[in-house]
């Protein structure tokens, strides 16, 4: 199964915290991140970087359940 990823551009801040994480998931593009590919593979990295974004601007999906960041 996989799982969604998404950065809320309105809340992005371009820390490239994300990027320097996990640069095959997340990258720079301006002034904001955004995913290398919506759709992902389950990967710890994607939670650790949503968890790591000083905005919350990153949220990890699995379905309908938010994965991350977590509590």
């Amino acid at each position: 199964m996989s799982w969604t990823t998404e950065v809320d551009q309105r809340l992005c801040m371009a820390s490239g915290m994300c990027a320097a994480l996990a640069p095959e998931l997340y990258r720079l593009d301006g002034a904001h991140a955004e995913p290398v590919s919506k759709e992902i593979d389950e990967d710890d990295l994607a939670l650790d970087a949503a968890d790591s974004c000083p905005a919350l601007a990153i949220v990890v999906r699995d379905g309908s359940d938010v994965l991350g960041p977590r509590p």
